[in-house]
């Protein structure tokens, strides 16, 4: 599908190199983790209206998600050691089935919620079971690409590298807010789940391009190492890439969350993680609240997908222009971020009007935008290339435990004060900096080439 998408593929080549990455691989990389963003963006921009279609309170759309994220925790760590046995695209593959797969059955179930055939408990309660498949499988590919990427790429280049994956959420949550709207589709009796159907087709042809473009990359270790020498009739391996992929020796020993290597980092990511996730989960009902759309909620798709545009505009700003720009490193972007989301949070929380909603939830994405990239590149950077499978098994168990009850607890306390919502938000912004600025390893260090 975006393989052959010119705009995709001239951003792609517009950017910094990735190392030994061929331009197309990295797009067709790129396209997978945008697919899973767009859908998932998608329907978290209509779902607040979803919800008060059903005569559901806010929090318990919230809490639909908490058993898929904890899922995610669980599960991301034991597919990305997977994929370094089976290999990242098998992972890559896994994932995407999980994904359409779950759009297919949350839109079907939350269909029949809205025709009457369920009772809104009863369709929140299969929305819920259905979403579970995309924690238990769909959390196979972030882990798998962020590997495949991370052990391919040098270490000065590898935070524009992970950028530019990161980036491909943030191109993902402009495209999703933008189509949902068009997907609603009351002609074909789809209405406000047309972009789980929609979403669910897309998928499928995402996993058939990356089926048939990206090679195998089975990990090629010492039992058989010899016999792949060979194969490529050169004495080298026949994909340039499989290099890189394993220590061709034994097994690196299991990483734990407070390795002290990873420790600062995965506790910068974990608090700053849940801002993000309070950030995201009060949007849509702040939106409908200060414009006054509660009593006609399916018009409140296209506003609430507007400030979810405008977020995901300066998070493309901040990844695919910032970073690279001024070449920041781990530490640089992860403190200089989370004081830009602190800002923008306190902005999103004063504003009455779309234009100011949309200010300060592009601020706050900004923010965001380069402090998801700069924790990532800093948990890559502080481990070696052989780890590289379990690294982003951790980034992506962090990023699922920042949604398994922060969405729900700020909208709850969004429900009780508007600034109790917010107040956390900010200090949990405030918190991380502090941290950051003391623990956070400098990046000249962190960069350095260690042979």
């Amino acid at each position: 599908m975006a393989e052959t998408d010119p705009d995709l593929t001239h951003a792609v080549l517009s950017l910094p190199p990735t190392g030994v990455i061929p331009p197309g691989r990295m797009a067709l990389l790129f396209t997978v983790m945008l697919v899973t963003a767009a859908g998932n963006t998608a329907m978290q921009s209509v779902m607040p209206s979803i919800g008060t279609a059903l005569q559901v309170d806010d929090v318990w759309i919230s809490l639909a998600y908490s058993w898929s994220a904890l899922l995610w925790v669980v599960c991301a760590p034991f597919w990305a050691r997977r994929s370094d046995k089976r290999g990242r695209k098998a992972m890559m593959a896994l994932g995407l089935v999980g994904f359409i797969i779950s759009m297919l059955l949350c839109g079907l179930a939350l269909y029949a919620g809205l025709a009457g055939w369920l009772t809104a408990v009863w369709a929140l309660i299969a929305f819920a079971a259905a979403r579970s498949l995309y924690g238990g499988f769909g959390s196979a590919a972030p882990p798998a690409v962020q590997a495949y990427v991370a052990s391919r790429t040098p270490r000065a280049q590898r935070t524009q590298a992970l950028s530019l994956i990161a980036s491909s959420f943030g191109l993902g949550t402009v495209i999703g807010p933008a189509l949902a709207p068009l997907m609603v589709l009351p002609l074909l009796g789809f209405g406000l789940t047309g972009p789980f159907i929609c979403f669910a087709a897309i998928g499928m042809a995402a996993l058939v391009v990356l089926r048939w473009r990206l090679p195998n990359d089975e990990p090629q270790y010492a039992a058989r190492g010899q016999a792949a020498a060979y194969a490529s009739g050169s004495g080298a391996p026949s994909d340039p890439d499989a290099a890189f992929e394993s220590d061709e020796g034994s097994e690196p020993p299991r990483l734990s969350w407070l390795d002290a290597r990873l420790r600062p980092w995965v506790i910068a990511g974990f608090f700053g993680g849940h801002a993000q996730a309070m950030v995201l989960g009060i949007s849509g009902f702040l939106v409908l609240d200060r414009l006054g759309l509660r009593e006609t909620p399916a018009e409140g798709a296209g506003p609430v997908g507007l400030v979810l545009m405008s977020g995901a505009i300066a998070t493309l700003l901040a990844q695919w222009g910032l970073i690279p720009r001024f070449n920041l490193g781990p530490r640089a972007a992860t403190l200089w971020g989370i004081a830009t989301a602190a800002l923008g949070s306190v902005v999103l929380g004063v504003a009455s009007d779309l234009h100011g909603i949309a200010l300060g939830y592009a601020i706050a994405s900004l923010g965001f935008g380069l402090f998801r990239p700069g924790t990532t590149a800093g948990t890559s950077l502080a481990v070696s290339r052989a780890e590289q499978g379990q690294a982003s098994g951790i980034v992506a168990s962090l990023a699922g435990a920042s949604y398994i009850y922060a969405p729900a607890l700020g909208v709850w306390l969004y429900g009780e004060s508007d600034w109790l919502g917010f107040g956390l938000i900010v200090a949990l912004c405030a918190a991380v900096l502090g941290h950051g600025w003391f623990a956070l390893q400098a990046d000249q260090d962190l960069t350095r080439d260690r042979g």
